[in-house]
C-alpha cells in the first residue's frame, strides 16, 4: 500500500471539486473586534473585519468576563490538572454548572470541553441507561448529534427536516412500549430555521418519548435571559435534556447539558466522552460563568443583535441577493457552486478586507454552497456598508444571478 499516494488522492479530490478548505491566520486584538489582523502567506499583514465568527455579542472582549478569566488564572494557574474525577473539578466549575442550570431552569448541568463532546457523549450513552431506546433524529441535526447517535448501538430514526408528520408516523410504527427520544435543535446554522419545538414536545408527550434539543446557536441571544428558543416560547419545562454551548455567545469554551439531578448524574457516572476527559482550565469556567450571569440581564444586548441581523438582511434583500432569511440572527447568501463561493470569499478578503468562510458540502448539499454571515453588536454602520457595497460589486463582477429571496 502506498499509503502517500491514497493521501496525495484524497486530498486531490477536495482540489478537483473546489471544496479544500484552507485557513487564514487571524489575529484577534482586544477590543477591537470585529476588526483582526490577517498574516498572509508572504508573512505581511492586513486589517480585515470577521463577518464569519460565532462570537455572536463579541462576548470574548467583554471586560467582566476578561476580569473574571485573569482573577482564576492568578489565582490557580493555567490547567485544571486532570479529569473531573481526578482533581479536576473546582468551585469555578461548580459555579458555571449552577449558573447554567439555574438558566435553564433544570435542576442540575454538566460541563463538557465542548457542545461537540457533550452531544455526542450524551447521545452514545443514553441507550446504556435506558435498553432498547429508539432516537428520533432530524436530518440536519448537527453532525455531533449524527455522530452519538450512530454510535449508542441502538435503533435509530431519520426524520425528515423539521416534519412533524412524518415524525409521528415513525414513533407510530414502533412498539409503543420501547423507550423513545426524540433530538432536534432550535435554531440550524446552516439555514438559519427554527425547530417546531412546541409540536415535537406535543408529539413526545404522546409516544411517552424524552426531549433533547441543541441549543447551542441560541444561547445566550434568544429569551428573557437568554436561555434559547425553548425559553423564548415558554418551552423548557417540556425538555428534558438542553444542549448548549459556551464558546459561541458566552465568547469562550465549552459546552453542556441541562437536566434533572438523576439526568446529569447517570450522564456523568456513564459517558467516557466526560469520564475520560480532562476538565476545562478554571479560568475558562470562570469566564464563561461571568458571561451567562452577565448575559443574564443584557436584553439590550440581544435586541441589538438582532436588529443588525434585520438591517443586513434587508439591505441584501434591496440588491436582489439570495439569502435564506427564517427570522434568526443566521444570513446565508446562496452561491450554489463551491469554486465559485470560494472564489467570492478569496475577493472578499483580498481585495475588501472582509472574512467570511465559504460554507460547501459536506457541511451543506452539494449545489447549496453559501457565504453565511454572522452580524453582531459590534459590527457598526461602517463596517455594514462595506460589506453590503462589496457584495453588491462582486455579484455583477462574477455576473450571478439575483432573487428576491432563496426562501
Amino acid at each position: 500500500m502506498d499509503y502517500t499516494l491514497k493521501l496525495d488522492q484524497a486530498l486531490d479530490r477536495l482540489h478537483e471539486e473546489g471544496r479544500y478548505r484552507t485557513f487564514i491566520d487571524i489575529e484577534r486584538q482586544n477590543g477591537q473586534f470585529p476588526h483582526a489582523v490577517w498574516t498572509k502567506p508572504d508573512g505581511s499583514k492586513q486589517d480585515i473585519t470577521v463577518w464569519c465568527g460565532n462570537d455572536y455579542l463579541g462576548m470574548g472582549q467583554n471586560p467582566v468576563v476578561l476580569e473574571a478569566m485573569q482573577e482564576a488564572l492568578v489565582a490557580t494557574g493555567a490547567g485544571s490538572g486532570g479529569t473531573r474525577n481526578i482533581s479536576g473539578t473546582t468551585v469555578y466549575h461548580k459555579r458555571l454548572e449552577a449558573e447554567l442550570a439555574d438558566l435553564h431552569g433544570k435542576e442540575s448541568a454538566l460541563l463538557f470541553t465542548s457542545a461537540y463532546i457533550a452531544n455526542d457523549a450524551t447521545l452514545s450513552t443514553l441507550p446504556k441507561l435506558f435498553p432498547g431506546l429508539i432516537i428520533y433524529s432530524d436530518e440536519l441535526n448537527h453532525a455531533s448529534m449524527i455522530e452519538g447517535v450512530r454510535r449508542n448501538g441502538g435503533a435509530k430514526r431519520i426524520f425528515r427536516h423539521n416534519d412533524v408528520a412524518h415524525l409521528r408516523a415513525l414513533m407510530a410504527a414502533d412498539d409503543p412500549a420501547a423507550p423513545k427520544l426524540i433530538a432536534f435543535e432550535s435554531i440550524y446554522s446552516m439555514d438559519g430555521d427554527f425547530g417546531p419545538i412546541s409540536e415535537i414536545c406535543d408529539l413526545a408527550d404522546e409516544f411517552g418519548a424524552l426531549t433533547y434539543i441543541d441549543e447551542v446557536h441560541a444561547v445566550g441571544m434568544y429569551g428573557p435571559r437568554g436561555a434559547g428558543v425553548a425559553e423564548r416560547d415558554g418551552l423548557m419545562h417540556r425538555l428534558d435534556i438542553i444542549n448548549g454551548t459556551l464558546a459561541k455567545a458566552y465568547g469562550v469554551m465549552g459546552g453542556y447539558i441541562a437536566a434533572s439531578d438523576k439526568m446529569c448524574d447517570a450522564i456523568r457516572s456513564y459517558a467516557p466522552g466526560f469520564i475520560f476527559t480532562t476538565s476545562l482550565p478554571p479560568a475558562v469556567a470562570a469566564g464563561a460563568a461571568a458571561s451567562v450571569a452577565f448575559l443574564k440581564g443584557a436584553k439590550e444586548l440581544r435586541d441589538a443583535h438582532q436588529l443588525q441581523a434585520r438591517i443586513l438582511k434587508m439591505r441584501l434583500k434591496g440588491l436582489g441577493l439570495p439569502i435564506i432569511d427564517h427570522g434568526s440572527h443566521i444570513v446565508p447568501v446562496m452561491v450554489g457552486n463551491p469554486v465559485h463561493t470560494k472564489m467570492l470569499s478569496d475577493m472578499l478578503l483580498e481585495e475588501h478586507g472582509i472574512y467570511v468562510q465559504p460554507i460547501n458540502y459536506p457541511t451543506v448539499p452539494r449545489g447549496t454552497e453559501r457565504l453565511r454571515f454572522t452580524p453582531s453588536p459590534v459590527h457598526g454602520p461602517r463596517e455594514l456598508d462595506t460589506l453590503v457595497h462589496a457584495m453588491d460589486g462582486l455579484w455583477s463582477h462574477c455576473a450571478l444571478n439575483r432573487a428576491e429571496e432563496a426562501c
